[in-house]
């Protein structure tokens, strides 16, 4: 089902120019016109002072202001317009531990490049579609980072059962299973 996107307000952060161009035609492509590009975090955080967009794009190595400072930026500053803007990580940078430093940001979609068009209309229709309640604990805010509906859960003590069986599961998937799990 393609969906009328056209209405939807976009902030893109990314310093490499033919990427932002790449990025601004797929987004283009999707019938988005409501986008604004910046080339780093710090750009991004102005701009946030003055424009409240419904999605942030952000790649994450950027200076002076990458993408995680960004993202931390929007979940816990007083200045934030919107805690709960949804931020989609476009980054080559994909190593695990990367991704769930990521996830600990407060980052709600994570797409690895090289991207594709499928994968990012994916990652929007995500945070449009089916966005996920936020958790606020004493160290972290942003979207629930349990997203997986684990087959094997038997009852309503999933966490009693030991901290064994989540481990076990990381520990077997693979990369694409763990970037579709955030």
């Amino acid at each position: 089902m393609a969906y009328n996107l056209e209405r939807l307000q976009v902030l893109l952060v990314e310093d490499n120019l033919n990427m932002r161009a790449l990025l601004r035609s797929i987004l283009n492509a999707f019938g988005i016109s409501g986008i604004r590009d910046v080339q780093n975090g710090e750009q991004a955080i102005n701009e946030l002072a003055h424009y409240t967009p419904d999605i942030v794009i952000t790649d994450w190595v950027m200076e002076p202001v990458d993408g995680i400072a960004l993202s931390r930026f929007i979940r816990a500053d007083d200045h934030s317009p919107d805690i709960f803007l949804p931020i989609i990580m476009v980054t080559g940078h994909t190593q695990e531990w990367r991704v769930l430093q990521a996830r600990d940001a407060g980052v709600t979609e994570f797409l690895a490049k090289p991207i594709t068009a499928g994968g990012l209309y994916q990652r929007i229709l995500a945070v449009v579609e089916k966005p996920r309640p936020f958790v606020h604990t004493t160290d972290f805010f942003g979207p629930c980072r349990r997203r997986q509906n684990w087959a094997e859960y038997v009852g309503p003590d999933r966490r009693s059962a030991g901290v064994g069986r989540n481990q076990k599961v990381m520990q077997d998937m693979d990369l694409e299973d763990l970037l579709q799990s955030l």
